[in-house]
Order: structure tokens, then C-alpha cells, then sequence
């Protein structure tokens, strides 16, 4: 084949580097969230509603979303931006004796949920979150949660899996990539922390 017929062969388009992709997806994303104003909003209000009613948040979730609820949790407990009083808030996935106790005498699958029915009181939050909607242990907790009067909150990918249906508030964020939606689940987690933090703060400040 001659050179002219090479020049002349279609050249397939060039792919993105891998760091522009992730990039790209992750703004194209975020972006996207603001048609989930209204449920983040609704989120907000309901944890401080909870909380000032005396009320706990839980947050559970596995691996990378484990990893989430503890930092989450703890943006309440300690502060977020402001110096206000510390917000109960408790992750499911901290304590080793208790998650191993309960895998080894009853299943993984009840990991979760034997720590809701010892720990959380009606009117508490549980928040639930799993990129897929199908993570049996979170399924499951959210299960018995309803029965305790809880508040359920599923955060997921997006079609919401399993989870979507034993939740009363369900944000799915628009993507099926593990790794972008526990980016969105991060954002919108701190967008939480910063609201129900302005509450707080502004409620104690008029009690002054």
C-alpha cells in the first residue's frame, strides 16, 4: 500500500486521555444534580427537623460508601464551616466487634439491620448509601427501619435498585459509574452538612 493510500485511509477519532475523560464526566455529572435540588432540599429539612426534635442520623453503606458514611457522619458530629453545637450523627460501619459479631453468628446481610433495631428510635434518620440500590445489608436495615418509624433516606445510582422502593426520600444520581456516583453522593452529602449546619447555627444564634 502506498503512502497516498495510507493519507487516504479514515483515521478513527482520537479518545480522550483517561484523566480529561474523568474530567469531563465528573462537571457533566455534577452539573446535572441541580434537577435534584428540590430532593436535597427535602433531605435537609427532614435530618434537621429530626434532629431538632431530639433525633438521631445514621448513615451506612459499604466499601468505598462505609468509607462516605464516616465522613459524613462526622461533619456533623464535629463542624463542617461553622462553630456550632455537635449534631448526632452515628455511621453503621465503624465498630469491628459489632459488624464481625453479627456477619459470623447471623450473615452479613444483617449487619446493618440488627444495629437498627438496637440503636435507633422513631423519629430518628437512617440514611442508606449504595451505588447500585441492591446492597442486601442496607436493603435489608432499611426493611426493619420502617417498622421502627424511621425516616429513610436512599441514596443511589441511577434506577435506585431494591433501595428505591423501602425509602421515603430517594435521590438517584444520573449515572451507572461506580466511581462518579460516590463523587455525587460526596457533594451532595456536604451540600446536606452545610445546610442543616446553617440551621443550627442561626437557631442558636437567635436563642442568644
Amino acid at each position: 500500500m502506498s503512502t497516498r493510500d495510507l493519507n487516504a485511509c479514515p483515521q478513527p477519532a482520537r479518545e480522550l486521555d483517561p484523566i480529561s475523560a474523568a474530567l469531563n464526566a465528573h462537571r457533566a455529572l455534577i452539573q446535572a444534580l441541580e434537577q435534584q435540588r428540590a430532593l436535597i432540599e427535602t433531605f435537609a429539612t427532614e435530618v434537621s427537623a429530626a434532629i431538632e426534635r431530639g433525633g438521631r442520623v445514621f448513615w451506612m453503606g459499604n466499601g468505598g460508601s462505609a468509607a462516605d458514611s464516616q465522613h459524613l457522619a462526622a461533619e456533623l458530629v464535629g463542624r463542617f464551616e461553622r462553630e456550632r453545637r455537635g449534631l448526632p450523627a452515628i455511621a453503621l460501619s465503624t465498630d469491628t466487634a459489632v459488624l464481625t459479631s453479627i456477619a459470623n453468628d447471623y450473615g452479613f446481610e444483617a449487619v446493618f439491620a440488627r444495629q437498627v433495631e438496637a440503636l435507633c428510635r422513631p423519629g430518628d434518620v437512617l440514611i442508606g448509601m449504595s451505588t447500585s440500590g441492591n446492597s442486601a445489608n442496607v436493603v435489608r436495615a432499611m426493611e426493619r427501619a420502617e417498622r421502627l418509624q424511621l425516616y429513610r433516606v436512599g441514596m443511589t445510582g441511577a434506577g435506585g435498585g431494591r433501595l428505591r422502593q423501602c425509602c421515603e426520600l430517594w435521590i438517584g444520581v444520573p449515572s451507572t459509574s461506580t466511581a462518579r456516583i460516590q463523587e455525587a453522593h460526596m457533594l451532595i452529602g456536604h451540600i446536606l452538612c452545610d445546610l442543616v449546619e446553617r440551621r443550627a447555627y442561626n437557631a442558636a444564634a437567635q436563642a442568644e
